[in-house]
């Protein structure tokens, strides 16, 4: 029953997904940047709504960087995109699929380097930024069901190698979803917990405007 809802969850979310061919922004990622698609109230439907013009989505919930097929994996979903701005997350499912909390390590060098050179994510940058586009990346917040605990840890050091992803590069931005999301506030949440509620959305989308109109 789970494995069907989640289907079901899958086939719904990806309803309205695309690139309108005069959006200038578009978004990719995992489940937090898919979530509330289905209420008009993800990311990009609030982003769209804050800057009054279509922003494209890719997003899909279970997307990894480094595994999943087809719009599963997150340079796939952005394979042939244009765009002046590519807004973006990625590397929870390749963290929670791969490894336990105690033992990221071999992961988070898959996804990053320590020196925030090399790795899946640094390569989708790279690209993304040899097409023109600026890029925005979100870093997680950390969520109820895993505050406080070693599930945090991986996730911290993705930070702080994603932060020097991005200090090398003027045209990567770097945005954490922390600075906007408290774990003890769950209006922010949806019922799992995890996922981020519509006003958790509108946080995140809030959290990206300032990059995408310096």
């Amino acid at each position: 029953m789970k494995r069907c809802l989640i289907l079901i969850y899958l086939i719904l979310a990806a309803c309205g997904r695309g690139v309108p061919d005069d959006a200038r922004i578009v978004v990719a990622g995992d489940s937090v940047m898919a979530w509330n698609r289905i209420a008009g109230a993800s990311v990009a439907d609030v982003l769209a709504d804050r800057l009054g013009e279509p922003v494209g989505d890719v997003s899909l919930p279970l997307a990894q960087l480094t595994g999943g097929r087809g719009p599963l994996n997150i340079p796939a979903q952005l394979r042939g995109v244009q765009a002046p701005w590519i807004v973006l997350n990625g590397g929870a499912n390749d963290l929670s699929d791969a490894c336990d909390c105690s033992d990221c390590g071999p992961v988070v060098d898959r996804l990053i380097s320590e020196d925030g050179r090399q790795g899946a994510i640094p390569a989708l940058v790279a690209d993304l930024r040899s097409r023109g586009a600026r890029v925005v990346w979100a870093d997680y917040y950390t969520s109820p069901r895993y505050a406080g605990g070693p599930c945090e840890r991986p996730y911290q050091i993705l930070e702080q190698r994603l932060g020097r992803m991005a200090d090398a590069d003027d045209g990567v931005t770097l945005v954490d979803m922390d600075d906007v999301f408290t774990p003890d506030d769950a209006s922010l949440f949806a019922a799992d917990r995890i996922h981020p509620s519509p006003r958790g959305s509108a946080r995140i989308a809030d959290l990206i405007v300032p990059a995408l109109v310096r």
